[in-house]
């Protein structure tokens, strides 16, 4: 294989590694944005998030195509193909954390046009949020510096979100017991919450990407602390 040939290919391997950064972080605005649009009721902003999703989804069936073409063009090995894989597999997630953004901003939207928002139980959602979106900020970071250590810290931070999950869903459970007038409203808020620990997984898996893409091995579905075991040797 000619120098030109092995130059062009690697500018093709790290176009399409920025393409998923870029992706991501337009994922993470979609995020910010339908939590923000939740806080505070602002409806243009609920509105482009919604609006957004087709950018987010444009942006993975780009990626596909591009990884269907390097596999089908280049052939690629060991390493290279792992990478790819791993690029497939991350922008399938990241699509899917952008469809949950859309439905927090979707519930927000209910909750504010019905004026039900006043009348809410007063829930807090914003720590849960803020977790996986740092969740999400050290998969990318671990994906571009292939940073096993970060990847290792978002498999760890996932139960923190999980456990905060449980603990929004009992407080709404409580209300719902006390106070049958709430029932729709608190199911309207546990959607949200359930949202946010849907992105928290799916970062967690982009996260164990990570390290299949470095070490070679599938770390899903195994122990955090086997997990760490891996980056660790």
């Amino acid at each position: 294989m000619s120098e030109h040939i092995v130059k062009q290919y690697d500018a093709e391997l790290e176009a399409v590694r920025s393409r998923v950064l870029q992706m991501g972080g337009l994922v993470e605005q979609q995020i910010v944005k339908a939590m923000q649009g939740f806080e505070t009721g602002d409806m243009a902003l609920i509105d482009q998030v919604i609006a957004d999703d087709t950018q987010v989804n444009a942006h993975e069936v780009d990626l596909d195509e591009a990884c269907t073409n390097l596999i089908a063009r280049r052939q690629p090995a060991a390493g290279d193909l792992r990478m790819i894989m791993t690029v497939v597999k991350t922008i399938t997630d990241l699509e899917r954390i952008g469809d949950e953004a859309e439905k927090i901003a979707r519930m927000a939207r209910v909750l504010h046009q019905n004026d039900a928002f006043a009348s809410m139980p007063r829930i807090q959602l914003q720590h849960a949020a803020m977790l996986a979106v740092d969740m999400l900020r050290k998969s990318l970071d671990s994906f571009a510096r292939l940073d096993l250590s970060s990847a290792a810290q978002v498999v760890r931070q996932d139960k923190l979100v999980d456990a905060e999950f449980k603990s929004v869903m009992r407080q709404l459970i409580t209300f719902m017991m006390e106070d049958p007038r709430t029932i729709t409203r608190s199911l309207e808020i546990l959607w949200i919450a359930k949202a946010i620990e849907r992105i928290g997984d799916h970062a967690k898996n982009m996260s164990e990407y990570v390290v299949y893409m470095v070490k070679g091995r599938d770390v899903r579905h195994v122990s955090v602390e086997e997990i760490e075991r891996e980056v660790n040797q």
